[in-house]
């Protein structure tokens, strides 16, 4: 079932979600022995919303040895190029998050692997068959999802887990991605998106427009799409605003 939470502006999204998202993982671990699996986006939203998450964890009852988080696309650039998403993420939750390499799944960097090619089905052997409890992701104006953009070889039927992405419509041209189908076996994906330059793509994905990727992702159990009132402005007005 989708789900629409709208905030009145990108600041109220970012404490609003890293609220959220505490009290999820929270919830989660309570309910199971084995560690909560967390994919994460990229973004200056995405780490904003990661830094009022690492403020939070001091009382939250969080343990943090039971997450394992995992990322849904990488730039193919060297390890400490500022392109990469998982350099600012881990700099930003190391703070107060316990990172152990056991627990931390980031995927390679461009420094001495051979392609993104070969990285990605590194990340699929590593992927294995888990199942992601949240995954959060961002969307662009054209409707892509990590690296799986409309219109181009990323968003073509794959029986693939994670993929080399290469031609970029974005730069860097050259990424690695996990697929629709990897995407849609989460059990709980969270749209986050804000900005009125997302709202006619936020609609139709939101519709299930089948030529945008963020139209065919769906989490299997739940869908929350989490939208600024700009983001949001195409989106149907039954729903809670917080």
């Amino acid at each position: 079932m989708d789900e629409i939470q709208r905030w009145a502006t990108g600041t109220d999204l970012t404490d609003g979600v890293a609220e959220r998202l505490m009290a999820r993982l929270v919830e989660l671990q309570a309910a199971t022995d084995r560690s909560v699996h967390l994919c994460l986006t990229g973004g200056r939203i995405a780490n904003r919303i990661y830094s009022a998450f690492a403020d939070l964890v001091e009382g939250s009852g969080l343990d943090t040895s039971r997450v394992e988080l995992w990322w849904g696309d990488e730039r193919f650039v060297p390890t400490e190029d500022p392109d990469r998403n998982a350099g600012h993420t881990l700099a930003i939750l190391a703070r107060t998050l316990q990172v152990t390499p056991a627990h931390t799944h980031a995927m390679s960097a461009a420094d001495g692997v051979t392609d993104n090619e070969a990285s990605a089905l590194t990340y699929a052997k590593e992927l294995g068959d888990t199942v992601f409890d949240i995954c959060l992701l961002g969307m662009g104006e054209d409707g892509h999802v990590a690296s799986i953009f409309p219109n181009h070889p990323s968003f073509e039927e794959t029986t693939h887990t994670v993929i080399g992405v290469n031609d970029s419509p974005k730069p860097p041209s050259s990424r690695i991605s996990l697929t629709v189908p990897t995407l849609s076996r989460s059990r709980e994906v969270w749209f986050l998106v804000s900005g009125a330059e997302k709202a006619d793509a936020v609609a139709r994905a939101y519709a299930g427009d089948p030529t945008l990727p963020g139209g065919v992702v769906r989490g299997r159990e739940r869908t929350l799409w989490i939208v600024d009132r700009a983001a949001g402005a195409g989106l149907p007005h039954h729903e809670c605003t917080f």
